[in-house]
């Protein structure tokens, strides 16, 4: 059964940084992609932030620069440094998981969902 727990999320001023964490059970296909998506308040969810099993990474344009992902394979652990946070960053936070390379940034490909952690950034 695969698992994924978000952790890291929190309340920061403008200007301030977060690391965000996924910790990964169960999954065991070698293809894939893992991404960060995010869902403002009657906003829809979009994907800021993929990387692919050879470890392409990929970003929205609105985070370029200020998003970093990365993963510690043998933490099976995925994770999101956000630097330079704005107000409009306020969202919560998901992880994700799909079988397969490319497409990493597309929600609806994935199959495999966290339960979200919450950033809320003040001005």
């Amino acid at each position: 059964q695969v698992q994924l727990t978000e952790s890291g999320g929190g309340s920061v001023q403008a200007g301030g940084s977060l690391r965000l964490s996924c910790a990964r059970t169960g999954y065991r296909f070698t293809v894939y992609c893992m991404g960060w998506f995010r869902q403002a308040p009657g906003k829809e969810r979009e994907g800021v932030a993929g990387i692919d099993s050879v470890g392409m990474t990929t970003y929205a344009d609105s985070v370029k620069g200020r998003f970093a992902i990365s993963r510690d394979n043998a933490k099976n652990t995925l994770y999101l440094q956000i630097d330079s946070l704005k107000p409009e960053d306020t969202a919560i936070y998901y992880c994700a998981i799909k079988r397969g390379n490319g497409g990493c940034l597309r929600d609806r490909l994935y199959t495999y969902w966290g339960q979200g952690t919450q950033v809320t950034v003040s001005s």
